[in-house]
This record gives structure tokens, sequence and C-alpha cells, in this order.
């Protein structure tokens, strides 16, 4: 069996069980491998695997690694998008994680416009207020989302946050209920057709505590490919 294979059977325990301890179905939890700064050879082994959604970083590895792998996958994009590079997601990925300014909301509107197509995506809250990551403040949150209704090519399907990195994944449990609670509270402001339904929350250090507070994707990455490689050329 192959290290993937290997760390991909430990990931798909620690999903059941963080399932079963909370009372939730797996099937609620989507797992995204994250690929970033791995070969294809890697994502086709954890394809191999049964892994069927991947998130990347840059849009320019996605393009790379779209263009290699023609297979139908779910693609999505989960790092810092610049505006500049919108124009190639339309098409391309099934979910972009990452939106948390007004600028970028519009140009994506422009851009699924341009395709006459409907764009999912999730507001990136930094639910922590950590100065070195993006993210819109859980009190900036609720009038972004409103906004963002106003936008009729893009669809809001939930929240998304990066916890601090921790050696100690209690230490996260607050962001996650508090994102989990910040998601309930604007649903409760939109009508029945606009619910967001997505908690995207959880890392390969504290994806089981995530899932114990709501997680619908966790977004593991060393936990399934080991250490990133940065030199994948």
């Amino acid at each position: 069996m192959s290290m993937i294979q290997d760390n991909l059977n430990t990931v798909e325990s620690n999903i059941l069980n963080a399932c079963r301890r909370s009372g939730r179905d797996r099937n609620d939890v989507t797992l995204i491998a994250v690929s970033k700064t791995k070969p294809v050879s890697d994502i086709r082994e954890a394809m191999a695997a049964g892994c069927t959604v991947f998130g990347e970083n840059k849009v320019q590895e996605l393009k790379d690694k779209t263009a290699e792998i023609t297979e139908p996958l779910h693609w999505h994009m989960i790092g810092h998008l610049q505006v500049n590079k919108v124009k190639y997601l339309p098409g391309m990925v099934d979910l972009i994680h990452s939106v948390d300014n007004d600028k970028l909301a519009a140009e994506i509107e422009k851009q699924a416009a341009k395709h006459d197509l409907i764009m999912d995506i999730l507001c990136e809250v930094n639910m922590a207020h950590e100065d070195t990551k993006f993210g819109l403040t859980p009190e900036e949150t609720p009038d972004f989302v409103r906004r963002t209704l106003a936008l009729p090519h893009l669809r809001i399907r939930g929240l998304m946050t990066i916890a601090p990195y921790t050696e100690d994944a209690e230490t996260n449990r607050p962001y996650f209920k508090g994102l989990k609670e910040l998601l309930g509270q604007i649903n409760e402001t939109l009508p029945p057709d606009r619910q967001m339904d997505i908690l995207s929350m959880g890392m390969t250090g504290d994806y089981q505590v995530a899932i114990e507070e709501g997680a619908t994707m966790v977004r593991i990455g060393t936990g399934i490919f080991g250490e990133r490689n940065y030199d994948i050329t």
C-alpha cells in the first residue's frame, strides 16, 4: 500500500470517528485533498484511492494540473485569489473558498456573466483576527454577504476560515464554533432560497475538532500527501 493510500485510510477513519462522536452523518463532510505543490503523480495516487475533490492555492498551478488531468474531478480554489487571475476560473473550479472583498466579488460576477454561469463561492472569515491572514472580520461578514447577494452570477454557499496554526487542536475549537454560529445568524436574515449550507474549516492539524463543531468541508494536505514539496517543476 502506498503512503498516500495509507494516509487516506487514516484520515477517513478519523473523519468517521469525529462524525460518530458528534452524531453526524459521514456523508455530510466533504474531504478536500489539498494538492498544492504536489506533482500530478501524487494526485493520481489519491484518485486511485478514491479522492475526487482537490484544492489548489494558485491559479497557475490549477491551470497546469487541470490541463494534464482531464478526468472528471471537482477542483476548488482555496488560496488567496488575485483579481487579475479570476478570469481563468469559470468552468475550471466548482467552488472558490477565499472571497473576502467587494472588488474580488465584482470581478467574479463579471467573469461568470461572460461565461453565462453561476459561480459558487464561500466568504473567507478571519475568525482569530490574525494580522497575517486574509479574510473578513466576523463583524464585517453579514454586511458583505448581503451586498454580494445582489450579484446575480454569484451564489454564496457558506463560510470558510483558516484557523491559527497550533500544536493543540482544542485551542481552535472556539473559532470553529464561532464560524458555525455566524453562519446560523446570517442565515436567519436570508430568504429560504439563499440559505448557506457550507462550513469549510479544519486542516491537517485540527480537522477532527472542526468536524465536531460542524465542518461540512475539511481541507487536508499534509495529512494525505506528506510535507509540502515546493520543487514540482
